[in-house]
């Protein structure tokens, strides 16, 4: 490989991995505080719900822009875009929090659900493309880096939660370390990329016809990102309201779950390359149910907090190795990876506010019954990952 375009690689991982890291940071700020933030606006679990709809429309609106965007701006000015958003999302609900006013909160959520939907879908575009570049599996690593900014969040939202440090300035203080990384960055994916793809060849503008393998992986990507993005949005409130945890405890729990999810994504690539995707799939599928089957039926709260660990280290590889199975199941890989990431992301958004809604009127332990079959039904159809099965 050339020196220069070795050296390009490289600084697109390192790009990759920053912005992944900054997503993560963002999402701990946000989740880690949920219980001081609930508490300033006086919420119940629905009119939480409510605030978090916010996220729900604005990651739907990027999600459904972002391939079209892509093919217009290329995946660096939508990452970037997408990325500039989280951070400018953070000064809206600081404004709303300190105001007392749910729904400045839940604009600042549309803004983060909005930059969240357009920029997952551009850096796993470009993730896939150069995991393609180097022939070496990249997008766990990818997604352990996002994984690994929750734990850095979780650890300043904790410590800052134990001092009762104020909710607006944290995430001031987060929004105010991102800038510099997002312009340290800001050239280091190719500026054509995607959109010139797609220029030069019209098939690249739709989505892959469906077929049965695709919309199994899809399933799969959604049921484990279900489970990620309900532990994001809802476990120290289910640790607190369900469990009778302290908010610090319950944050505790978070960073429990967000650290599991961290070591099985980084030290996920010795077990792909061992048993492949199809087999790490149905395991991680089957632990993460077992984890969330304990914190659903346990009555003990120290047994439930523990469970968040096998919660987390169940759903570390479902998300990125289903994208990454996705993108070999036939042709165009960019456009199977836009379909199913899309499919994950609004799972990932999009369903923990609705499970708000069910937990209001039934409790939150029984409304994650619903996200325990979905992933029950991702461990059944994981076969479609089979690397057999897959087009090469």
């Amino acid at each position: 490989m050339d020196g220069n375009i070795g050296q390009g690689l490289a600084r697109r991982r390192a790009a990759l991995c920053a912005f992944f890291l900054l997503q993560g940071i963002a999402m701990a700020s946000w989740v880690t505080r949920t219980p001081a933030i609930r508490d300033a606006l006086g919420a119940s679990v629905a009119e939480m719900g409510m605030v978090l709809l916010g996220l729900a429309v604005g990651s739907m609106t990027g999600i459904l822009a972002a391939g079209r965007l892509v093919t217009l701006w290329g995946t660096r000015r939508l990452a970037l875009l997408g990325l500039a958003l989280i951070v400018a999302s953070l000064a809206v609900m600081a404004a709303g929090v300190a105001a007392g006013w749910a729904p400045l909160v839940a604009a600042g959520l549309l803004c983060f659900g909005l930059g969240m939907g357009l920029a997952e879908i551009a850096v796993n575009v470009e993730g896939a493309e150069v995991e393609r570049l180097t022939a070496r599996p990249l997008l766990h690593a990818l997604h352990g880096f996002f994984s690994l900014g929750t734990v850095a969040g979780a650890l300043l939202g904790i410590g800052l939660t134990a001092v009762d440090f104020p909710v607006p300035w944290h995430l001031l203080l987060v929004m105010a370390g991102s800038i510099p990384v997002l312009l340290a960055y800001r050239d280091a994916i190719p500026a054509r990329l995607g959109m010139a793809e797609r220029r030069d060849a019209a098939p690249t503008t739709e989505a892959p016809k469906p077929e049965s393998k695709l919309l199994l992986i899809g399933l799969v990507v959604l049921a484990m990102a279900l489970a990620e993005g309900a532990a994001n949005d809802w476990l120290p409130l289910l640790m607190v309201d369900e469990h009778g945890l302290s908010p610090t405890h319950g944050s505790l729990v978070f960073l429990g779950f967000a650290a599991a999810m961290t070591a099985g994504r980084f030290g996920g690539g010795a077990f792909l390359r061992r048993h492949g995707p199809a087999a790490v799939l149905r395991a991680s599928a089957l632990l993460a149910a077992l984890g969330l089957a304990l914190v659903i039926f346990a009555t003990n709260p120290v047994l439930a907090g523990a469970a968040g660990l096998l919660w987390g280290l169940g759903a570390a590889l479902g998300f990125p190795v289903a994208l990454s199975a996705a993108g070999q199941s036939g042709p165009d890989p960019a456009a199977r990876v836009r379909v199913v990431a899309t499919a994950g992301y609004v799972a990932f958004l999009v369903g923990p506010p609705l499970l708000g809604f069910v937990g209001e009127e039934f409790g939150l332990r029984r409304a994650m019954l619903l996200v325990l079959a979905l992933v029950l039904v991702a461990a059944v159809v994981a076969p479609a990952a089979r690397p057999s099965a897959l087009r090469r």
